[in-house]
């Protein structure tokens, strides 16, 4: 595969976002002797970060609200609702 094609196929599997540059510039100072390569891989790991506890807040939502409704049917059967 030439080089041309491969880094073709490689700039389909990324986007570009851009943030202010005030922003940015406070980012490369908290990178800083942090281990990360570059602002981007900073902020990739904080987005995924991010993704992956709204995801866990969404289940655990589900799975409260469904211990809610069966909270909810043991007092109805007692006769504590309605």
């Amino acid at each position: 595969m030439s080089k041309e094609c491969r880094m073709a196929k490689e700039s389909n599997n990324k986007a570009t976002i851009k943030i202010p540059r005030p922003l940015f510039d406070k980012l490369s100072g908290v990178i800083e002797g942090s281990g990360y390569n570059s602002v981007t891989d900073f902020v990739v790991y904080v987005l995924r970060d991010l993704v992956a506890t709204n995801k866990l807040n969404e289940a655990s939502s589900s799975v409260e609200t469904k211990e809610m409704d069966q909270v909810k049917d043991k007092l109805k059967a007692l006769g504590y609702l309605n």
